[in-house]
């Protein structure tokens, strides 16, 4: 028998106005210039963009893209004071558990569709029954159709708003969790602070940092070489993460008065995250990058943008020293994700690592990537916790 739950159905829908305006916005982008062979090497490509602006003025099809996402069951809630958005797919098996998935930047929950119903319903798309999941994959506070907080909240704040979910709004006093970038994260708080809720965990990406200096075994060679390593891709890649984490607001100006330009400051992470070649455009459909700006630009960049604000100034990422997340672990690495696969004895000191995968494909987007090898990962991993849960 299917749980009821306490929440309300929801349906997005959006305001033919909303989307008249969004058009004449389009029609009325002004063109930057860009330097002869730059390709995606300066960022966001002009000839690109061009086209992509072209094509969600003209040919996108946002009423049957709504349509799509509204055929996922949706819900809204009040948790911690805040109305929270989520997926929520029961599972069909004969011992279903609660799994909660959690996005990042510059995603959304939208980017779990096409593994919602798999992991839910394995027997339906030829997998075994007794793998199923009840699925909650709820949008971060300010993201999607999840309400903004009244101030930048903090990773850990809102793990605490994501254990009021699952054991307060929906009852489930144990679960399973998985998450990658600020999923990361939240999940590693997550386990952090209510381990005895969380049965086990899966990344992929590192939430957290060790604590290091005194007390804390000296880094190996293979460590050291990772921190230049990470250190270098950053500054070639990190500084959205400075803007956004010092001036915020600044940015939101401009990425809320210009769709061109809000899809130019997004679209180039879907390039260079997945690991793709300065001379390519990103490896995804364009329809489905559009749906994803679309998402950002309905309902607003500058809360999902406080994260960044939240961490650097008012929780870090760091642990404590002699602290580590006890909590059951399960890693996937892959090759072109923000940071460098990291050894071993660098992931050991903040997690209890049970099983670890480096895949040698893929990137930081796995669930649009790669959606059936992330299914089979989660199906994989769980299942040997299964009994505990």
């Amino acid at each position: 028998m299917e749980q009821a739950i306490a929440a309300e159905a929801f349906r997005i829908a959006v305001p033919d106005a909303a989307l008249a305006d969004l058009r004449l916005r389009l029609g009325s982008t002004r063109w930057p210039a860009e330097p002869e062979g730059a390709a995606w090497r300066l960022g966001a490509n002009l000839g690109y963009m061009q086209q992509f602006v072209v094509r969600w003025r003209d040919a996108y099809d946002w009423r049957a893209e709504e349509a799509a996402l509204n055929g996922l069951p949706q819900y809204r809630a009040e948790v911690g004071g805040l109305k929270i958005h989520f997926l929520y797919c029961p599972g069909v098996g004969p011992n279903p558990k609660p799994l909660l998935l959690t996005h990042g930047w510059p995603g959304s929950v939208f980017e779990f569709r096409d593994i919602v119903a798999p992991l839910a319903d394995p027997a339906r798309f030829g997998g075994d029954a007794a793998d199923a999941f009840t699925v909650i994959a709820p949008s971060l506070p300010g993201y999607g159709f999840s309400a903004p907080p009244a101030a930048p909240m903090t990773p850990a704040e809102i793990a605490d708003l994501w254990h009021l979910l699952m054991s307060g709004v929906l009852g489930f006093p144990r679960y399973f969790a998985h998450g990658g970038d600020w999923g990361s994260v939240v999940t590693s708080e997550l386990a952090r602070r209510h381990g005895d809720a969380v049965t086990a965990i899966h990344l992929t990406m590192l939430g957290l940092r060790p604590a290091l200096g005194e007390g804390a075994p000296p880094l190996s060679e293979a460590e050291r070489n990772w921190v230049k390593l990470t250190r270098e891709r950053l500054r070639r890649e990190g500084g959205y993460q400075e803007i956004q984490g010092t001036r915020p607001q600044s940015l939101a100006y401009g990425l809320t008065d210009s769709p061109a330009g809000l899809a130019a400051w997004i679209v180039e992470k879907y390039h260079g995250w997945p690991g793709a070649k300065a001379d390519q455009p990103p490896p995804f459909a364009m329809d489905r990058l559009i749906t994803q700006v679309m998402l950002y630009w309905l309902n607003g960049i500058n809360a999902p943008n406080w994260l960044y604000w939240a961490v650097r100034n008012r929780g870090g990422l760091t642990l404590k020293p002699g602290e580590r997340v006890e909590v059951p672990t399960g890693v996937a690495f892959f090759p072109f994700d923000l940071f460098p696969v990291p050894p071993a004895e660098w992931v050991v000191r903040i997690y209890n690592v049970v099983d670890r995968r480096d895949f040698d494909r893929g990137g930081h987007f796995v669930a649009m990537e790669n959606g059936p090898l992330l299914v089979e990962e989660l199906r994989r991993f769980f299942r040997a916790f299964r009994d505990r849960s």
